[in-house]
């Protein structure tokens, strides 16, 4: 059975710019390959799970703040 993951693509629109939220994996797998290293955050969830409460679940571990209030778009 596949892996599933979910993440959140947290965007603000700023001027003319559009800027969006992405973090460097951490940790040792990751200490020597840090070009082009970055994601969303996200993570792994099981089959029963919710892919909305997992998006934020892992994004409140990840970066230690809860996800802000907003639109949800499923893609």
């Amino acid at each position: 059975m596949p892996k599933l993951s979910a993440g959140l693509l947290l965007y603000r629109v700023r001027g003319d710019c559009v800027e969006v939220l992405i973090g460097h994996p951490g940790g040792p797998f990751w200490a020597r390959k840090d070009d082009g290293a970055w994601s969303i955050p996200k993570g792994e969830y099981g089959s029963g799970d919710d892919p909305w409460e997992a998006a934020r679940r892992e994004f409140a571990e990840e970066l230690g703040s809860p996800a802000p209030p907003g639109p949800r778009i499923a893609f």
